[in-house]
Order: C-alpha cells, then structure tokens, then sequence
C-alpha cells in the first residue's frame, strides 16, 4: 500500500502544536540546532530486504501476517517506511532471496517510491536447491576448489544484478569456520578465502565497493575464518582500495569496546559502513538502541569525531543499513524504532562538545570528559529529529500515524494472514 501526502499533512497538523513547543525548547537548548537538524535530513539508512518479515529462532518462526510476498512488496514496504521517516531511502537485496526477474521494472518502482538500491549481498551460507556443491564445510575457504569457485561464480553474479539495479557495493558475509579443534587448517583456510576474495574484487566496477563483514561465531563456534575486526582488516589491507571492513553491531563478543573498533577503522581508511541492531548475549538482532543506548551514542561520537577529522561525508562516505530480526514485533515497527534510535543517537553525537572534549582529554581532566559526553547524550534531542522529518517531508509521530492508519490490518486483508516473507 501507498501512504497519501495528505494523510501525513493531516497528521503532522494536528500534532504540531505540541511538537513546536518541544522544539522551542531543544533549541533554547542546542546552539548547532540548525546544522543538526540538516544533517539529519540528509542522513539516510538502508533497509534490508529479510528484514522486512517475521525472523525467527532455531525452535520455530510465528508469522504476524500481512508479509511481502515478492520484491515487489517489499519494495512497498519500504517506500512506506520512507513516506513515514523520509530516512529510510533505500532497500538492500540479499541475493538468491530476491533476484529480481525484470531489473528495469524494478528500478523503476524503487524510484517511485523514493528508493535507491544500497549494497547487494552475496550468500554462501546456505545451500540453494539448483547448486551443484554444498557449503557445508565452508565456502570460500572450502579445501575443495570446486567449491570455492562456485561460491566465487556466485558472487561476481551478485555484482552484476546490483549493476542492473544501481548499486555500487557487494557485502560479503561468510559463515566459513570450523566446530572442532583439528578440523581446519587455520592458515590454508584464510589463504583459501584470500585468494578467493582477490577474484571478486577483480570483478568489481571501477566505482563499486566490497565490504567484508566479521562475525566472532555461529554457525562455527569453534573458529571462524573471518572471526573479528583484525581478521577482516587484514584481508580488506591486501585486497585494495576498494574493500572495505563492514561491523555488525551484533557480531561481537560481548561487551567488546565497538567505538574503539570504529575509531581505528576510520583512521585506517578502511571503515566500509555499519549494519545497526541491539543484543544481549550475541547476535540477537534486536531493535537498534533498545537495550544500549549509551554504545550506540558513543559509537556515533566516534563516527563523528573520526569522519570530521578526515573530511568525510556523514551522509553518504560509509554505507549505514539496519540487520535486526523481528520476532515478536510488527516488523515495520520496529523498523521505525531503530531508525528513530539511529537518528537519536547521530545528534546527540552531533550535539557532542568537541572542541571542550578534546581540551578536557589534553588536560587529562577524566570527570569534565565523562560529564562532556553524558551531558550530550542526556539531551534530549527526539525534537531535532521529528523536526528534520517534518521538513523532510514526513510524520512527526511515524508510529502513531502507522497505527491510527491501521496499516497492518490493512496488509494482512491484502497479503493474507499466512503470507511469508521471501528468504526466510
């Protein structure tokens, strides 16, 4: 379904009273208010397209009805998000899950509802039903070289459906690893996946981007062949200029220091974006910012301090997108949620006194640098990003609104309450 204007119109005039009164106060508040308030309009996070359904748990999957059945819908799934936000402007294939059949057809309804296509990414973590081999020991690292060129083969694929469709990076996720001491051979196992890596990366257009994401376990929990930061730094360092360290939110182990992680990767130069969620035991998936705030916060004041220093563009020098499962939730819920969190978090970064924090850090003054950020992050500043989408062209209150509309009643009458997501 499509979201008319005027129903947003309607909606934001009659909240908007209560609204400008927050407002004048944020800004009584925030001296950069303006600034902040457009670089949130032009901030923009991707949303993927397994997101977009019911997840699921290794004991089952309960489905809320009303799910995409095509790429179609989930492209009208997030053009609505995008009616709702005006920050959600563009979708994220995971490639076989959603090949589209007609790539112009699909490009075409992507840009009427406001949609550009983000990273594709590839998947060799499953076996597909036409495949020749299985991926049950691994992909890229597989000892047999049958294997790894199928997995090769199916990335540069990937590369050419997102060059019909637009895009300009590949994400490359591997399961690859072992369960069992013994099993593996830890250095022929990254030589594997390094040379494998280096035939994708010649695949790659002048223009695109190749980021390898980490993962500290799961499937494999005895090791895994691109198990943290370091290991995909040390591939993306020998790959090139265009490959490029992808950290997921979730895939670290617990209570690893991610701001620090972020920091180095942007002084390197090899920092290739983020995929935001929340968790708390491992790669739970959950809704970006519910259970850390504060991480998330200190994160972004890590993204601001190190973009600014190299001059870098907020809005579009890294790719930013959101991996959660929604389990329990309606998944275009909790969408909203952690792009509101996301924004959250990016302007009270913003709001960060930079100047006074690196004076405090040179004078070693521990209480002024703590009392610096809490105060940033203690600010209040949902105002600031209700107002950029007001501006932007969207609803000061994107869940009431999607609530009042009842917009998954109607799904569900359209879709089916059995309907099930594509690719999962």
């Amino acid at each position: 379904m499509q979201l008319e204007k005027y129903k947003i119109q309607s909606h934001n005039e009659d909240v908007l009273a209560g609204h400008q009164r927050k407002l004048a106060y944020t800004l009584s508040e925030v001296e950069n208010a303006e600034s902040i308030i457009q670089k949130l309009v032009d901030f923009q996070i991707a949303i993927p397209s397994w997101a977009l359904g019911t997840g699921g748990t290794r004991f089952g999957r309960f489905s809320g009805g009303g799910e995409p059945r095509s790429l179609e819908e989930k492209i009208e799934d997030v053009g609505l998000l995008h009616s709702l936000n005006q920050a959600s402007g563009a979708i994220s294939l995971h490639i076989p899950w959603d090949i589209p059949q007609n790539a112009q057809a699909i490009k075409v309804l992507a840009a009427q509802h406001g949609l550009k296509f983000d990273a594709v990414n590839s998947n060799t973590f499953q076996d597909q039903p036409n495949q020749t081999h299985s991926y049950k020991f691994g992909s890229l690292q597989n000892v047999n070289k049958a294997i790894r060129k199928q997995a090769i083969d199916h990335n540069i694929e990937v590369i050419k459906q997102g060059i019909e469709l637009g895009s300009e990076s590949l994400t490359v996720w591997l399961s690859d690893g072992s369960c069992f001491p013994g099993q593996l051979n830890f250095r022929k196992a990254y030589q594997n996946t390094l040379e494998s890596l280096e035939e994708i990366y010649a695949a790659l257009p002048d223009n695109w981007k190749l980021f390898l994401e980490y993962k500290c376990a799961e499937p494999n929990f005895y090791s895994t062949t691109v198990g943290d930061w370091g290991q995909s730094y040390s591939y993306v360092k020998k790959l090139g200029d265009k490959a490029f360290t992808l950290v997921d939110l979730g895939h670290h182990l617990p209570n690893a220091n991610i701001e620090q992680i972020v920091s180095l990767l942007l002084m390197e130069g090899k920092l290739g974006g983020f995929h935001f969620n929340d968790s708390k035991y491992g790669d739970d998936d959950l809704t970006a910012g519910a259970l850390k705030p504060y991480q998330l916060f200190l994160i972004f004041n890590e993204l601001v301090e190190g973009m600014d220093a190299r001059g870098m563009n907020h809005a579009t020098d890294l790719g930013w997108m959101i991996d959660a499962s929604h389990n329990v939730k309606d998944p275009l819920e909790d969408l909203l949620q952690s792009v509101e969190a996301i924004m959250t978090a990016y302007a009270q970064a913003l709001f960060v006194d930079k100047k006074a924090l690196e004076i405090a850090q040179e004078e070693n003054d521990v209480v002024r640098c703590q009392e610096i950020l809490q105060n940033a992050f203690r600010t209040d500043v949902r105002a600031l990003v209700a107002e950029a989408r007001l501006r932007a062209g969207g609803a000061l209150n994107p869940i009431a609104l999607y609530r009042n509309l009842k917009v998954r009643e109607n799904l569900i009458q359209e879709r089916g309450l059995k309907a099930v997501s594509t690719g999962l």
